[in-house]
């Protein structure tokens, strides 16, 4: 009988489609074995009352990225792929941000030697087109899908950041034709200045306001827009963090008028509201990041397009500032108005734990479709599987085991990042993970880390599933 390097006996094995009892022996950092009575192995985790479950994907995370002047973003390489470790994850997709004027190549240069070494998870980048010139859409983008760099993403807001409509074509265009999938981030930012403008005249400039700069009729209409651009140059996109139900409407019917369209939602559009950005003493600024967490009825209407999947994906948008920090939320601009304080709040460590206690604990979803939102279609969607995203022979051995009774008080101490809080302090949750293994070996047991940084590895991806063929 062959000897495993590792066996896992007596848990309960979960992936996107079934559920069972099994073993599984692990060599070589693959899963080469499930089956009952598994016990040859140099070590042996016993499993009991714990569910074994893939390795969490989050395939939108925000590290150590050039965020303004002045500005420094909480978490490099080494905190946010450690955060991400205690979560459950074992591989994020980061961003590498094209800056203008700037080359991909040079881009991908500047991030890969940020990582470089510094990586507890495995690691994979979407490129962001910020200046997409005729040479870097002609010959950068298609050299570099070739290469594995198979995703990109477009602004729709964001002076300095954001194209326009003509350019999105261009670059869907590209696409489509190279084999690319586009992650569009959906706000209309003309009406934003707009409403900015009007806001300064009232000298409304209170965190609070950042919310109602930023409307739902803003993000729907760029979330048609994009559809529509879409639709014109017959390419599927994914329409990154939806907040509410006019935008997953959209998604909705693109689907019915028969195209390819992914949806994602995030923690904080299930958990959080506008309220929470209307506190004394600058309290609001931990909450601010765009979209804008809405109100209880587009918190109702995300958990629905969970349900009823109109979300393929479940992922944080990690994107983490210091908050009492001269270089994060507390600068000095941020603190006389809103339009300064840096977008985005921490999360890449709470996203598993939240749905899973919010989702499967209480019977909104089930946890096949926990996996699937998690983990596998992250995989299927950007290239990784079935390498990764499920437990199956022949995949790596990416495998977080979960206590579904164990509960958990977030604190902003156990989870690990760079930030100096989480939007969810005080939150309690149910089922938490104890133990994650990446390619094999236990990198992270009861909230602490077994290995050193450098332990994960860059991925390279294939061109999406998406594009192949029906994803759905």
């Amino acid at each position: 009988m062959m000897r495993f390097d590792t066996v896992i006996r007596h848990g309960t094995v979960v992936t996107a489609s079934d559920t069972f009892v099994s073993d599984v022996g692990i060599k070589d950092g693959r899963i080469i074995a499930l089956a009952a009575e598994l016990t040859d192995g140099d070590e042996v985790i016993d499993a009991t009352g714990l569910f074994v479950l893939p390795g969490g994907i989050d395939s939108h995370v925000h590290l150590d990225q050039p965020s303004g002047d002045g500005i420094v973003m909480a978490d490099d390489f080494d905190s946010g792929t450690r955060s991400a470790a205690i979560g459950g994850n074992s591989t994020v997709l980061a961003f590498c941000m094209q800056e203008k004027g700037q080359s991909l190549r040079e881009a991908l240069k500047v991030y890969h030697a940020k990582a470089e070494g510094k990586c507890h998870v495995d690691v994979s980048f979407h490129l962001v087109i910020t200046d997409p010139t005729a040479e870097v859409l002609g010959q950068e983008l298609p050299a570099l899908v070739e290469d594995g760099y198979t995703s990109l993403k477009v602004f729709m807001t964001y002076e300095g950041l954001r194209l326009r409509d003509d350019e999105i074509l261009a670059t869907l265009d590209t696409a489509r034709r190279t084999g690319a999938l586009v992650m569009v981030h959906c706000e209309n930012e003309d009406a934003i200045r707009y409403l900015i403008g009007r806001h300064e005249e009232d000298g409304k400039f209170d965190p609070k306001y950042h919310a109602t700069t930023r409307p739902i009729a803003a993000e729907r209409e760029a979330t048609h827009r994009a559809l529509s651009l879409a639709e014109i140059v017959d390419v599927p996109i994914v329409i990154v963090h939806v907040s509410n139900r006019e935008a997953m409407e959209e998604i909705r019917r693109a689907r019915q008028r028969g195209q390819k369209i992914v949806g994602e939602t995030c923690p904080q559009y299930l958990m959080l509201t506008a309220d929470d950005l209307d506190q004394s003493e600058m309290e609001g600024a931990k909450y601010v990041c765009s979209p804008p967490p809405r109100d209880k009825a587009s918190q109702d209407a995300c958990w629905e397009g969970l349900e009823q999947g109109v979300f393929d994906l479940f992922s944080s948008d990690h994107c983490p500032f210091r908050f009492d920090d001269p270089e994060g939320k507390l600068n000095e601009k941020g603190k006389r108005h809103f339009r300064w304080i840096p977008n985005g709040i921490p999360g890449v460590a709470t996203r598993l734990p939240i749905l899973f206690s919010e989702g499967v604990m209480k019977g909104r979803i089930d946890i096949n479709q926990f996996v699937a939102v998690t983990s596998t279609n992250h995989a299927k969607l950007y290239g990784l599987y079935p390498r990764k995203g499920t437990i199956a022979i022949g995949a790596d051995a990416d495998i977080a085991l979960w206590d579904p009774d164990k509960r958990t008080t977030v604190t902003n101490d156990i989870l690990q990042h760079g930030a100096d809080y989480t939007p969810y302090e005080g939150h309690e949750v149910r089922g938490w993970p104890v133990r994650l293994i990446l390619g094999g070996e236990t990198i992270v047991k009861d909230g602490l880390l077994t290995q050193q940084k450098g332990h994960g590895s860059y991925l390279t991806r294939n061109r999406s599933s998406l594009l192949s063929k029906p994803y759905r």
